[in-house]
């Protein structure tokens, strides 16, 4: 586990990531929380990103997970380094009908080059949460050109 002052600085590393990253801008997610090896993005419900039946589109669910993970295995990447996802697998298992969305990202195992990260994606109305997507990606570790 970091300590606090280095934790603090990779905090804010994933918050200027995250503000570079326009598709989140689009669509409206935010970060809900950053902890070391998880995160979570929130997304308020809207019309435009859902598919015909009134449900939050399957791409914008796999949007914000790839995002949560990868964001998660950042969380404990040192300075000058970064992220992409090299895979993901993901399952949905009820309709995403909410009010918000809220997708969680948890390293389950960080490598040296690969982190291997639990996804969740919640439909939120109300008190209510309903689990609609659970995954696995692997976020690969990069140092940018």
């Amino acid at each position: 586990m970091p300590d606090t002052e280095a934790f603090e600085a990779a905090r804010q590393r994933v918050r200027d990531n995250f503000a570079r990253q326009s598709i989140m801008a689009l669509i409206g997610a935010r970060l809900d929380a950053v902890e070391p090896g998880e995160v979570g993005i929130a997304l308020p419900y809207r019309a435009d990103l859902c598919q015909q039946n009134g449900f939050l589109h399957a791409g914008i669910s796999t949007t914000i997970a790839d995002s949560a993970g990868g964001y998660a295995a950042y969380t404990l990447f040192g300075p000058g380094e970064d992220v992409l996802t090299s895979e993901f697998k993901m399952n949905f298992l009820a309709p995403a009908d909410g009010e918000r969305f809220v997708a969680s990202g948890k390293v389950l195992k960080p490598g040296r080059r690969l982190s291997i990260c639990q996804v969740e994606v919640r439909a939120c109305r109300g008190e209510r949460s309903t689990l609609c997507l659970v995954g696995l990606m692997t976020a690969v570790r990069v140092t940018p050109r």
